[in-house]
């Protein structure tokens, strides 16, 4: 199957023929067609497989062989949960659009909005958006969303994940009752069939790969290894097998930067990537890594979802997500494009549990490794030892915490009567 076959404008196909594409993928060839009958979507593909090719060539399409209005209103509003996703969503419609004479741009938090909202009052066609922001602009008059004909969510379940269901809402409440609606996301939970309930009419069910399997090209292996260790072992696999370019999860954000100075201090080059981090910094810290100045970007789930980094040779998992699905999604990251990838994932003696959910999931049985000289020692009394004073700590942070809190509000009680007493 080609491109040309699936019905698309020569100003795409020229776009596509830019970019070196030649085939389309699996969500592409499925997709495609049925959103140029207009029809509701409801897509099931993982960060990788095309998907945004998937939506935004037929958009542009849909939006290009229409008459264009005068002060060019948003006509089609793609909502992402992340800002790099957003990101990396505006770069693919502008290449795409190329050719054609719509515009694009977009909005998210972290930045200022001055020049958000010049591009708006510009006039754009395409709006690519994370949902605070563009509650924000639209609380401040600087859009409207009543021009709106086709809203996609993308990568719908980290939305959900993000608590951003109630402003998925609010957003769906200012957009025409008659439009096309596209909802793509990596696994259909039971809330995410209840919100395609909810907004899409009559959907049209695509699934590209089977719901949370892994891509067979990954090589999975799973060390087992005391927690205290694993620094020294990632170290040691990274140094040894001298990898150029590592993409490293960590289940906190003071773990990622825990972790990346440690790696630093090891003459590792490496940034954390996280939701604490400035847009500038994450921004930065990404671009280093696909240049290759940067080895290891070590990141959260919440971060990492929607960064597409082309070729990917490994994926470590210095700590197993509490969430299985996020396993499938964070190895998906390796082993595209028909490339060969490794996932590799260090599991100390308290995250059996979450290894054996995992294995439930996928419907794979792990065969777990030791290395010589990180065999692991640890027994599950110490485990809940180390549990139990870590709890035993943040009990006693938060007292003192409430304690200093409670100080602060009986001294600015009493500096209040004493003015009270002087004013008397």
């Amino acid at each position: 199957m080609t491109f040309k076959s699936l019905g698309l404008s020569d100003a795409l196909l020229k776009a596509i023929s830019k970019k070196g594409y030649e085939t389309p993928s699996a969500i592409q060839q499925k997709a495609i067609p049925l959103i140029l009958e207009r029809k509701d979507v409801l897509a099931s593909a993982q960060t990788g497989s095309g998907k945004t090719a998937g939506f935004a060539l037929p958009l542009l399409q849909i939006l290009n062989s229409e008459p264009a209005y005068r002060k060019r209103p948003v006509r089609a509003l793609i909502l992402t949960p992340t800002r790099e996703l957003a990101a990396q969503v505006q770069d693919e419609f502008r290449e795409y659009s190329e050719y054609t004479d719509l515009r694009s741009t977009v909005v998210f938090g972290g930045v200022g909005a001055n020049p958000q909202i010049r591009a708006l009052r510009n006039g754009v066609d395409i709006l690519v958006a994370t949902p605070g922001r563009l509650l924000d602009l639209e609380n401040q008059n600087a859009l409207s969303l009543s021009k709106v004909e086709i809203l996609v969510l993308d990568e719908a379940d980290r939305m959900l994940d993000m608590g951003f269901l109630r402003d998925i809402k609010k957003i769906l409440a200012l957009l025409p009752s008659k439009r096309q609606n596209l909802l793509f996301s990596a696994t259909f939970s039971k809330e995410i069939k209840k919100l395609a309930n909810e907004f899409l009419h009559n959907p049209v069910l695509v699934e590209a790969t089977p719901e949370n399997t892994t891509v067979e090209k990954i090589d999975q292996t799973v060390y087992r290894v005391d927690k205290a260790q694993k620094t020294d072992l990632i170290i040691k696999l990274i140094s040894e097998g001298n990898w150029k370019q590592v993409l490293v999860f960590t289940r906190t954000k003071h773990g990622a930067n825990r972790l990346s100075e440690k790696l630093e201090k090891a003459k590792i080059t490496s940034a954390a990537i996280h939701g604490n981090k400035s847009q500038g910094a994450r921004t930065r810290a990404l671009s280093g890594f696909k240049e290759g100045k940067v080895r290891v970007l070590v990141a959260t789930d919440i971060a990492a979802r929607g960064l597409d980094i082309p070729l990917l040779p490994h994926v470590i998992n210095f700590e197993l997500p509490n969430i299985s699905e996020d396993y499938v999604h964070r190895i998906g990251r390796t082993g595209r494009a028909g490339a060969s990838g490794e996932a590799i994932s260090l599991v100390s003696l308290d995250e059996v549990g979450y290894l054996k959910d995992i294995e439930k999931l996928i419907g794979e049985r792990f065969q777990t490794k030791t290395l010589s000289g990180f065999e692991p020692t640890e027994t599950m009394a110490e485990v809940k030892e180390a549990e139990a004073e870590k709890k035993r700590q943040k009990a006693q942070r938060h007292s003192r915490g409430r304690n200093s809190q409670s100080k602060k509000t009986s001294q600015n009680k009493g500096k209040s009567n004493g003015r009270n007493r002087g004013r008397r």
